[in-house]
């Protein structure tokens, strides 16, 4: 893919209204800015901007649609996110969190010589280590999902992915992270809680409690017992020992998650 012909922060704006595309839900300015974590005013200044450009623009509800000028820089920033964010975790050790932010640091700088090559490197890994697919690499199992915070008490489930706003939650990240919630990893409803907020699951003899909110940001999709979880690319037992860096993750008997 081309290098994008224009400013960093542009191509932020377009990564990000990318990002929340994913999740079916109309992207309007102010769940923009919650994304981004900017205010108002500079995203109504950005999509102003963006439009004279050509990248958006803005449909009867004002939600903003990228054009496929701004869908061709997006994508490019994209899998050039998600194939950073894999070679960190996959390669180089470093947890969800980390490597989110590492990778948003890196991905304006890297070029299409060096994208192409991560690439190959990583065997052409069809999603990001969240699950989140990877523009122009080969397509990953699809699953009929729904949110986690949808499930009923019983249900066996697995991990399909972590949508683009769970991503941008750097204390869920890390939770998720420390406790094995990863795509492909195997779990069972316990107990849903409307009144207390939370949500509890079984998973490898262990219980994990996540706020209902937080588990809105997790996909996940009914499975068939004795049918392998592991997703393309990704371990299924963060218990084990990478084979690439030797970490290991120690799990723990009972925690409970983010509330958010």
């Amino acid at each position: 893919m081309a290098r994008p012909e224009t400013t960093p922060a542009i191509q932020d704006y377009l990564a990000a209204i990318f990002d929340l595309e994913s999740s079916a839900r109309p992207v309007i300015g102010a769940r923009l800015a919650r994304h981004m974590k900017v205010s108002r005013p500079s995203i109504t200044d950005a999509v102003r901007r963006m439009q004279r450009e050509g990248y958006v623009r803005l449909g009867a509800k004002h939600e903003v649609r990228l054009t496929p000028k701004g869908r061709g820089i997006a994508e490019t920033m994209a899998r050039r996110h998600r194939l950073i964010e894999r070679w960190l975790t996959d390669v180089l050790g470093i947890d969800w969190a980390g490597a989110h932010d590492e990778a948003h640091r890196l991905e304006h700088a890297i070029s299409p010589v060096v994208e192409e090559r991560l690439a190959a490197l990583l065997g052409m890994p069809s999603t990001c280590p969240h699950g989140n697919p990877i523009p122009g690499m080969p397509a990953a199992a699809q699953h009929a999902h729904l949110s986690l915070a949808e499930a009923t008490p019983g249900q066996a489930l697995a991990v399909d992915r972590i949508t683009e706003e769970g991503e941008a939650d750097r204390q869920l990240l890390k939770f998720l992270w420390d406790n094995g919630l990863r795509p492909g990893t195997a779990l069972t409803v316990t107990e849903v809680a409307p009144y207390a907020g939370t949500i509890t699951l079984s998973l490898d003899g262990r219980s994990v409690t996540i706020g209902l909110a937080a588990a809105a940001k997790i996909w996940v999709y009914e499975r068939s017992e004795g049918a392998s979880t592991a997703p393309s690319g990704a371990s299924a037992h963060p218990s084990e020992a990478s084979p690439r860096t030797g970490l290991r993750w120690r799990p723990r008997s009972q925690v409970r998650g983010p509330a958010i």
